[in-house]
């Protein structure tokens, strides 16, 4: 008998290896801006302006629903991105957000901004994260534009020309 209990539980745990979905995926970039950070910090916490510095976005739509705020993203691509505003932390400078749905390879999207001083008085550092999976949960095959990697580089282009246009708006405002 504790050989037949024994064998179901090998079998019982031998199929829960292939039974993962995928792995969580991070990205991380960061800039350094010739601006002060208060400077900085008061672009990023606007939050109906982000297509002033985002250049994939063309329209910014922000919405009060009970508790919560909203942010309606238009591209210039023609999607949208339904992102919720977890938190700004004027102190700490730091902007904490989710995608709620959106026209992004990603699921469980979460991310935050935060800007810190730099090496003198009239520099930022600016740090941008955001953890997420891939789009399609279930294990292989993966339908193409839906895997981890193609999650990664949609993640990363859209941080890198945010904080590229961040960058060039803050230095020429």
């Amino acid at each position: 008998m504790k050989k037949i209990i024994t064998s179901i539980l090998l079998i019982f745990l031998s199929l829960n290896v292939f039974a993962h979905g995928p792995s969580p995926q991070k990205v991380e970039k960061s800039i350094l801006i010739s601006a002060s950070p208060d400077k900085v910090w008061a672009i990023i916490k606007d939050l109906g302006s982000l297509q002033k510095w985002q250049p994939l976005v063309s329209d910014t739509k922000v919405e009060k629903k009970g508790e919560d705020t909203f942010r309606t993203l238009t591209l210039k691509s023609g999607g949208k991105v339904l992102q919720r505003i977890k938190g700004i932390d004027d102190a700490a400078m730091k902007l904490k957000y989710e995608m709620v749905e959106g026209a992004v390879p990603v699921s469980d999207y979460n991310a935050y901004i935060v800007v810190a001083k730099g090496s003198n008085p009239n520099e930022s550092s600016v740090i941008w994260v955001g953890r997420f999976y891939r789009f399609y949960k279930l294990n292989p095959p993966i339908p193409a534009g839906q895997d981890d990697e193609s999650a990664v580089n949609a993640v990363s282009g859209i941080y890198d020309a945010g904080l590229q246009g961040l960058k060039k708006l803050a230095e020429t405002k």
